[in-house]
């Protein structure tokens, strides 16, 4: 248990902190689950209105970061790969 007041203050700022990227990573990840499915059903018109949410979504995450900039970069790369094969099939 911290002694110091400062401590005490990085605690709850960290807790405060933690917590809004757990709701952040949370909504991307259902917002990417929901992406999945549409490109499982071959519905181009849906993936690609999820996709470009996604992405704007990412862009604020590693703006604020909760993510870093190359783990974002991979996550489109590969969502934009399987939408393109989408629209190429």
């Amino acid at each position: 248990m911290p002694n110091l007041k400062n401590a005490k203050k990085a605690i709850r700022q960290s807790d405060k902190r933690a917590q809004r990227n757990k709701i952040a990573k949370a909504e991307i990840k259902s917002l990417r689950v929901k992406l999945r499915k549409a490109l499982t059903a071959s519905n181009l018109d849906e993936a690609a209105t999820v996709a470009q949410l996604v992405g704007k979504k990412l862009d604020k995450a590693v703006k604020k970061n909760i993510f870093k900039k190359n783990t974002v970069a991979r996550y489109k790369s590969r969502m934009m790969k399987k939408i393109n094969a989408l629209k190429n099939a």
